[in-house]
């Protein structure tokens, strides 16, 4: 132990560590390498992009996550997780219309996809400050699938929009 004289910490008194966001790039990077090494051959394979960018997306490092989820769509467009991923990665590095934008693409494919809609509705009313956006989103999703797993929490957030937007209004006609 060396010269070191002070008291041992004990188990009770040392906070687990929480892992740096470096720490988790060379975590990600170093789970990601057989993944990577497997595109080598098989560059075309969707499944390891996206493999590759859920490992980062985890991670949190979500500009590089992107980029893998976007390699991933080249060959599988259609592939709505994938573009859930992809927007949700686009949103955290601060691109929000390009989230939408991502969104607005899956929509193209399946107009009723009830995620598509959920996430909608969140980026534009956290990322645009679009309460009729939002409203307008949730309320088709819940229009076209009023058995929607999450349908109490989507109404919870339809309430908050609308009374948020009730306040703003009347503080400005103050």
């Amino acid at each position: 132990m060396g010269d070191y004289t002070g008291p041992m910490p004990t188990a009770q008194q040392t906070p687990p560590a929480t892992p740096s966001l470096d720490d988790l790039q060379r975590m990600a990077d170093k789970k990601a390498a057989p993944l990577l090494a497997k595109l080598k051959s098989d560059p075309k394979n969707p499944q390891l992009w996206n493999q590759v960018g859920l490992t980062y997306k985890s991670a949190h490092q979500f500009k590089e996550a992107a980029g893998y989820f976007e390699k991933s769509l080249q060959y599988d467009p259609k592939n709505l997780g994938v573009r859930a991923d992809y927007a949700s990665c686009l949103y955290y590095t601060g691109d929000v219309d390009g989230a939408l934008a991502q969104l607005n693409q899956s929509l193209t494919y399946d107009p009723k996809h009830a995620g598509t809609l959920m996430n909608i509705g969140i980026i534009k009313w956290r990322g645009k400050n679009d309460a009729d956006g939002a409203v307008d989103a949730w309320e088709k999703l819940l229009q076209y699938h009023p058995d929607f797993p999450q349908k109490d929490l989507v109404q919870q957030m339809l309430t908050q929009v609308k009374q948020s937007a009730k306040t703003a209004s009347a503080g400005q006609k103050g």
